[in-house]
């Protein structure tokens, strides 16, 4: 197991994050949305606390902020306090993490919640369309599976897929713990030890590479009666450990960094066929991407389309402006600043980092990373990833394939 201590004397809070390499890649068509699911039933109840109203007002009477994420590659159950409250975080966090019971009755009571939740996904067009896309590049393997899985499969899971799947994955060399606050290190250090000390051994369950496979646009529609037509528009990349990802971040930056940015002023203000669109990278151990997400006017669909692609040409062809990236730099340096004012930031920032294998880069590594990049740094990349062979996207709303042939290229 990791530990990964950050004190920060001056900050009246702590965050304990705990992360595990046990993401939706990890799965198999039989337990699609099993990490996920798992991740719910950490909060149900422990051997120590057998209710969720025992975690939950235990956290509450705290005055703590709570909960868990899950991912293709990881999840992460986190608390944040005062500093004060460090032993009992510690404890808890720690408790729902190592002990949860699985409680048949829990299980079958939490299937009706994520059904839910993924009813919920579906009816959320902007949501929808980040699995449409997924499931585009991928496919029928995990990376292009939903988080969430599909009901059917969820309906069908039981206290010993938990335990079989748990019992593969969340294991002392998948664990990343990492502290965040005002609190003594060496302390810390021992009561961490104490309380991860009886964590199982066993070999950790390995999951599957992505298989990548294209050499045209790819495009792909789920038609839905939207007010507005969501898009993701996107290239493939490279994965998360490539040395080029900060370019990337500023390539970005330029296209939709603030209410200056290319993408917001031209969609936005010039058309005036969006309220939001953003542009960012996602990149993963094996994979990655970059994409324009955007909604809409349904009736200017083609118009707002080769908009943005005329912007994703303009950065192959001209070199961005001094001044414009001095601009988009700055903008990146302060979002990282003001992102990682709070402890639970910290955590994240640290933990992302842990988790994947990554070497342990500081806001000032990473402040130095970004102001040595070029405007020819940037166009290089463009050249490279801004091809037909690698552009693909996803839309939901009224339409079809077929209203993007013939002019859908870069």
């Amino acid at each position: 197991m990791r530990l990964v201590t950050v004190p920060m004397k001056d900050n009246p809070t702590i965050t304990v994050l705990v992360m595990v390499e046990a993401g939706s890649k990890y799965e198999n068509k039989e337990n699609n949305g099993i990490s996920h699911f798992l991740e719910h039933m950490c909060f149900k109840g422990t051997e120590k606390r057998p209710h969720m109203s025992d975690i939950s007002s235990e956290f509450d009477g705290l005055g703590a902020r709570y909960n868990a994420f899950t991912s293709t590659e990881y999840t992460g159950y986190y608390a944040k306090a005062e500093a004060q409250h460090l032993d009992k975080v510690l404890d808890i966090v720690s408790d729902m993490y190592l002990h949860p019971v699985f409680d048949p009755k829990e299980i079958e009571k939490e299937k009706g919640v994520i059904v839910e939740e993924i009813n919920m996904y579906e009816d959320l067009p902007q949501r929808k369309v980040e699995e449409v896309f997924t499931e585009l590049l991928y496919g029928d393997q995990p990376a292009g599976w939903g988080i969430a899985g599909k009901k059917e499969i969820v309906r069908k899971m039981t206290r010993e897929d938990f335990v079989a799947y748990r019992s593969k994955n969340y294991l002392p060399q998948a664990t990343t713990m990492v502290v965040a606050g005002n609190f003594d290190e060496k302390v810390l250090a021992k009561k961490v030890a104490q309380y991860f000390k009886d964590m199982p051994q066993a070999k950790k369950q390995a999951k599957l590479k992505v298989k990548e496979s294209q050499s045209v646009p790819q495009v792909k529609v789920f038609n839905k009666d939207t007010d507005q037509s969501h898009i993701i528009l996107g290239v493939r990349t490279f994965d998360v450990y490539n040395k080029k990802k900060a370019i990337l971040r500023v390539l970005a930056g330029v296209l939709s960094g603030g209410m200056s940015s290319r993408l917001f002023r031209k969609l936005r203000d010039e058309l005036g066929v969006c309220y939001y669109v953003h542009a960012s990278p996602d990149l993963c151990t094996d994979h990655g991407l970059f994409a324009v997400s955007a909604g809409l006017d349904n009736s200017r669909l083609k118009v707002a389309t080769e908009a943005i692609l005329a912007e994703l040409r303009r950065l192959k062809d001209d070199l961005v402006g001094k001044e414009e990236l001095t601009k988009v730099k700055n903008q990146l340096l302060g979002g990282i600043s003001l992102g990682l004012e709070s402890t639970d930031e910290i955590a994240s920032y640290f933990g992302h980092q842990e988790v994947l294998s990554l070497p342990l880069k500081g806001p000032k590594d990473l402040r130095k990373e970004i102001l040595s990049i070029t405007a020819e740094d940037i166009r290089k990349l463009a050249r490279e990833i801004f091809k037909n062979e690698k552009l693909n996207l996803a839309m939901v709303g009224k339409g079809s394939e077929k209203d993007f042939e013939g002019w859908f290229k870069l």
